[in-house]
């Protein structure tokens, strides 16, 4: 079989694994609250942002490639580009830097984000550049979309992938956490990486009245920023673990949980809600809540940022348990 002939196979490929993949995120109800995303995932070809990836095996990684000579590879390839799944893209001595997000998960949070005609959004953590096509085609090529990532390999790459599936965002390559405030101001913007708190640059490049969606801790919290200093939201339902945001400062020190039973340690709602206290609160309090309230759900959390002060709390924003966030 001629090379042209199986590129037209791998696309028909592409094409029936696409349409199955959006079959599964109908199915989640990922965008239920604005399915205009659904023509977004029809159309985005995610596996030119995946040329190869890595999967789990024993011992380590297999790398699948795009590129291979092995027509059975380059099927498992592209099959394996429109799994339901978190796809490693980016390894550094055995540790992942990179990757592209479950795409149920990525619906999830761009209907979560609001996104109106005419938005500006900046997201931070390029990655692939997957994510920032689905905004670039929900938003069109006007200098709507902004995203940023720390590492110029990552962001070059990305450039080419985006080029490649016919998108321009604007891609910078710079430091996440202090946001890019020569495109400000923005209405929107969301983070695919996971952050210990909110960064005050954000807040300052955003519109009153901007909506900021991003992983903290183990969950997803969402923002309505009220002014250059002021934003309050609650968490999503959904839990959600991505790889750190790079660069921004130094990470805290971590909680000592001396005393707390081991059960407790393991539960992901307990090593959540220590998570987000950033070990301002003791671990015995906090043992005791979580038994108390019977394993809160995480749309009772939230996350308030005014007057220099940033703080987590349970249910109302100036009650009882209340615990301020490192910056």
């Amino acid at each position: 079989m001629g090379a042209r002939a199986l590129d037209k196979n791998l696309d028909d490929l592409a094409a029936e694994a696409r349409a199955a993949l959006v079959r599964e995120i109908d199915a989640s109800g990922a965008w239920d609250a604005d399915p205009v995303w659904r023509q977004a995932f029809q159309t985005v070809p995610r596996h030119l942002f995946v040329p190869y990836y890595y999967v789990g095996v024993v011992g380590g990684y297999e790398r699948r490639w795009g590129g291979s000579p092995d027509p059975q590879a380059r099927e498992r390839w592209v099959r394996g580009a429109y799994a339901d799944a978190p796809l490693a893209t980016r390894l550094r001595d055995g540790e992942l830097v990179s990757s592209s997000s479950q795409p149920s998960l990525m619906a999830m949070m761009l209907a979560a984000l609001r996104v109106a005609d005419g938005n500006r959004v900046l997201e931070i953590g390029t990655g692939t550049g997957y994510n920032a096509a689905l905004l670039a085609h929900r938003l069109g090529d006007d200098n709507l979309v902004v995203t940023v990532d720390l590492e110029p390999e990552i962001t070059e790459a990305a450039r080419q992938h985006l080029a490649a599936a016919g998108y321009h965002p604007v891609v910078v390559t710079g430091d996440g956490a202090r946001g890019v405030p020569e495109r400000a101001p923005y209405d929107r913007i969301m983070a695919t990486c996971a952050l210990p708190s909110i960064p005050p640059a954000w807040l300052r490049q955003c519109r009153p009245g901007a909506r900021i969606l991003t992983p903290l801790a183990t969950g997803l919290v969402a923002l309505t920023v009220t002014d250059a200093g002021q934003a309050e939201g609650r968490f999503l339902h959904t839990p959600a673990y991505f790889v750190p945001l790079r660069g921004g400062g130094p990470e805290p020190e971590p909680v000592p949980l001396g005393g707390v039973p081991r059960r407790a340690r393991d539960h992901d709602l307990f090593r959540f809600l220590i998570a987000l206290t950033r070990g301002s609160l003791d671990p015995q309090e906090a043992y005791a809540l979580w038994e108390g309230e019977g394993q809160p759900q995480r749309e009772r959390y939230g996350i308030t940022v005014s007057g220099g002060r940033e703080w987590a709390w349970l249910d109302d924003p100036e009650g009882p348990y209340a615990w301020p966030l490192q910056a």
